[in-house]
Order: C-alpha cells, then structure tokens, then sequence
C-alpha cells in the first residue's frame, strides 16, 4: 500500500472526494492524477498527487498537464456552440454551408446537429490511416470530403471516435479562418483563464505527464488485429475503432512525439488538468458564464442539453447524446438523475457539468485504466461527490 501526499485544497464538505482520491493512490490505481470540482462558479476541490512518470521520478505539480485523449471533445464542441449562439452557424443547417467540398458522396444532407450527436455516418475514412496522416489535417479533411455515410444521416448512432474532431473543427476553420486550437485558445481558454490545450505549445512541454499503460495483452489487441477484423466479417463498430490503430503498448511515445504535440486533432490530443477541465465547465454549469466572463447563452445551453438521440449504438452502450455532449441517464447517490452533461477519454479522464446542480467537475490522470466493463474510479469519485452535496442543502 503507496501513501502519497495530496496536494491542493478541498472545501471541508467535500471530505468524501478528497478520501477516495487518496485511496486510488494506495492501492495503485492512480500514479500521479488531477481532480477539481467548481460549485456555484467557485472551486471547491482542487487537488493533485503522484507522480508524472512510471518510474516515479518527477512529481505531480500543481500545474501538471496531461494529454486527456477524447475529454478534447467537449472543448471541440464548445468552440462550435460559442459560434452558434453568436449566430454564426446553425445547428440544423448542413455542413455543407459552411465546407461546401463537404457536399459529396451523399453528405449533402449531413446536418451539423448530426455531427454534433455523433448520427452524422461519417464514422471513420475511406481508407485506413496511419498515425503521419493522423496529425495531416489537409489529409484527414479532404478524406472526409469524400467519405461515404455508414448510416443514413439522423437514423443510427455511432461514436466518431476521431473524426468528430475533424469535422468540428474544419466546421469552425470554415467559419471563422482560425484553426480550431487558436479559436478555442483566443475565445474559450484564455477569458476564463484555463490552462488547456489542443495539442501543447512547446513552451509548455517541460509540464507534460508520461502515460501509463495497462500491461500486458488488452482490447485493443484484438481492436487491432486485421485476421480478427476479417474473421469477425469486418463490423463496423470495430472499424471505426480501428481507424486509426492506436498504439496502447507505445501510447507514451506518441504521447511525446513532436508532431503529435504540435498538431491539432480537436477529438483526441487536448491536454490539461482538472482544474482547467472543471473551469472550463463550471462556465456551463452556471449558465454560460463565470467570473464575470459570459461565454454562452443559457438558451444554447438548453439546446445542447436536449436529446438528440437515445439508445445504443456502434461503439457506444444505453447512451443519451446532446448536441456534442453525452447526457446523463442514471441516478447519483443522492437518488436523483441530475441534468449533466460532459464526455470521457481513453483511459479514465473525464468532464461533466451538471446544470441543476451548477456544479462541474474533472478528472486527469496518467495511469490509464483500459477495462472493457469500465473505470471503477469514477462511480467512486461520483458516489462520494453527490453524497457531499447534500451538505449544500
């Protein structure tokens, strides 16, 4: 059993958070980790310990920052939802507005609530990609101009896993003639003061965390293997999943990669903490703005928060999905189904902001837990959370 020191500060009745957070680190759950909770625009919890590497050689930091794989989504679709509400794209118009290329192979009628809801059908690629062409987004956009929808747009469900950031982002290129990490910089992170990043400015590699993989053979084994893949008839949940192969074994090494860092892939290379995850939210929780700063209208915030569609689908369990943002569907431990909203990355960090309670709170770690039945942490950290707010009533 590994006693840590946690670092930080925790409002007195979020005691229960603070407990379990220690406890992932003695029984080796967490090497080094972040976790943050905003209540009513305020920090309530912001604590981090551990180590930033496996061999437990550099410490966790305060400012610590780590890559939080598909959590980026949620700053994808903010850039997309701060452009809305200022009147600059919409929801129900085709994508096709805004990126006319886009218009081919049957996408005409893609709207950008179904790339948003993730019912778009333009899933994956015409072809398998490498992890060069990966941080190529000439290459990846123009792949997706000429992808062909697995799904009649609007009708089935199914995760684009990475090429939500794509479409988001040459959807707020088109718009605005910003990429969409200068976009998101400029008008979401830097007002609120938030420290996150798509990809990572060089200045600030110096704070990057390793990452920790699973040992030993995992799911994405099998994910990767092309006899599996023909044995199985080629399904299209495994080749969405597959496309591009993702390297578990040698994520760390990609994870340092100059050209993964300076790229911009808006659906799976953000980098950040908790503190700025949960920041970021708090700014939705309390109706689109905090400290001063209004981002957002509450009326955009409704429509994100309405269901797009419900049900399982490729790649994706019982699932209730807004408008580029996951809806929660199950009861907290104080017996109620708040309205929450948020997404998770590979291997455990998390984002979600829950609006009636006008609470946001994040998850960053670097010990990547990668179980097909799901990361045990979070239904711990989420018990202890909202048995905490009863103490606000």
């Amino acid at each position: 059993m590994v006693r840590v020191e946690i670092n930080g500060t925790c409002d007195d009745r979020f005691a229960k958070v603070k407990e379990v957070f220690a406890k992932h680190f003695e029984t080796g759950e967490d090497v080094g980790a972040s976790f943050a909770v905003y209540k009513d625009g305020k920090s309530m919890v912001d604590i981090w310990a551990g180590h930033a590497d496996a061999a437990r050689t550099r410490p966790w930091d305060k400012d610590t920052l780590v890559c939080v794989f598909s959590s980026t989504k949620v700053m994808a679709a903010l850039c997309v939802h701060v452009l809305a509400d200022r009147g600059l794209i919409d929801y129900d118009a085709p994508v096709a507005k805004y990126w006319p290329e886009f218009a081919q192979a049957g996408k005409e009628n893609v709207l950008v609530r179904h790339v948003l809801s993730h019912t778009s059908g333009v899933a994956t690629y015409p072809e398998q990609v490498t992890r060069e062409d990966f941080v190529d987004w000439t290459k990846m956009t123009r792949l997706l101009e000429h992808m062909t929808p697995l799904w009649q747009p609007g009708t089935k469900l199914g995760y684009h896993m990475t090429s939500f950031g794509f479409l988001t982002g040459e959807i707020v290129r088109r718009v605005t003639e910003k990429s969409i990490a200068t976009f998101f910089h400029d008008e979401i992170a830097k007002p609120l003061g938030a420290d996150f990043y798509i990809g990572l400015p060089v200045q600030h590699h110096g704070r990057l965390a390793d990452l920790i993989p699973p040992k030993g053979p995992g799911v994405f084994d099998l994910v990767n293997s092309d006899f599996a893949f023909k044995l199985l008839g080629k399904p299209v949940g495994l080749a969405i999943a597959r496309n591009p192969k993702i390297p578990i074994a040698n994520i760390n090494e990609m994870n340092h990669m100059k050209e993964w860092l300076a790229a911009e892939v808006p659906s799976s290379n953000g980098t950040g903490n908790a503190r700025s995850m949960a920041k970021v939210g708090a700014m939705v929780a309390c109706g689109g703005e905090l400290d001063g700063v209004r981002l957002l209208s509450p009326a955009i915030i409704k429509k994100i928060a309405t269901p797009q569609f419900t049900g399982k689908g490729y790649l994706l369990a019982k699932t209730c999905m807004g408008l580029g943002l996951g809806i929660n569907i199950k009861k907290m431990a104080n017996g109620k189904v708040p309205l929450a909203i948020g997404w998770s990355g590979l291997g455990g960090s998390y984002c979600v902001m829950d609006l009636d309670n006008r609470m946001s709170y994040a998850y960053a770690m670097n010990k990547m837990n990668l179980a097909i039945v799901g990361d045990p942490r979070r239904g711990r950290f989420e018990k202890a959370l909202y048995e905490s707010l009863q103490a606000f009533h």
